[in-house]
């Protein structure tokens, strides 16, 4: 119904239990939208002119908008909506946990370990997603136009790779991003002792927050 609007940045109001509400003016007419904490955080400036590709929904008879920042993220949470048991809020958790990129990498290579690090997902509900999802984003992420890298450890070992990360507090998408950069840039083959993934990984971790 509405596949996006182009306007300015009125307010943001972060309302807790992950309900972020930006204030879109467009043609003098204020727009409520309901965005995943990534996207607000890229729109701290007020009167910022911006485009939305936005999610139309009726629920209970309320009409609610859901906001996003390009159409694939838009898409991806209408795919999340399709399985039974995820609605609006948990998959709106999983996109702020994990970029477009990774979350579908996740889902096609059935690693709920990742997926339950998003708030309220948990095991049962991470596995019907990676189930009823694999075979339509394996199509969809080529009509989407990107190409989802597979490196990293081997399946054998990337559960305990990740666990020891989180363990050691870091997210998800710093867990993710590091494992693809261990992989792709550092050249660590996939079948490596679990230790030396670990201990690149870290490696990686630590020299981005000193970088930052």
């Amino acid at each position: 119904m509405i596949s996006y609007l182009k306007g300015i940045v009125a307010g943001i109001q972060n309302l807790g239990s992950n309900r972020v509400i930006l204030t879109l003016e467009v043609n003098s007419m204020g727009y409520d939208l309901q965005v995943p904490q990534r996207l607000a955080k890229q729109l701290t400036t007020t009167g910022e002119l911006v485009q939305i590709f936005t999610h139309y929904q009726i629920r209970e008879e309320v009409p609610l908008l859901y906001g996003f920042a390009s159409p694939a993220e838009r898409d991806l949470f209408r795919h999340l909506l399709t399985v039974s048991g995820v609605g609006a809020a948990l998959a709106i958790a999983l996109l702020d946990t994990l970029e477009v990129p990774d979350l579908v990498q996740a889902i096609i290579t059935g690693n709920t370990q990742i997926l339950i690090q998003a708030p309220g997902v948990g095991k049962k509900i991470a596995e019907r997603i990676c189930l009823e999802l694999k075979a339509k984003l394996i199509e969809w992420r080529k009509s989407a136009g990107f190409f989802v890298a597979t490196e990293g450890p081997a399946a054998n070992i990337l559960e305990e790779v990740q666990m020891t990360l989180f363990a050691l507090g870091y997210t998800a998408h710093e867990v993710s991003n590091a494992l693809h950069v261990v992989s792709e840039d550092i050249g660590l083959p996939k079948d490596a002792y679990v230790e030396d993934w670990i201990r690149q990984a870290i490696a990686h971790l630590s020299s981005e927050q000193v970088s930052h």
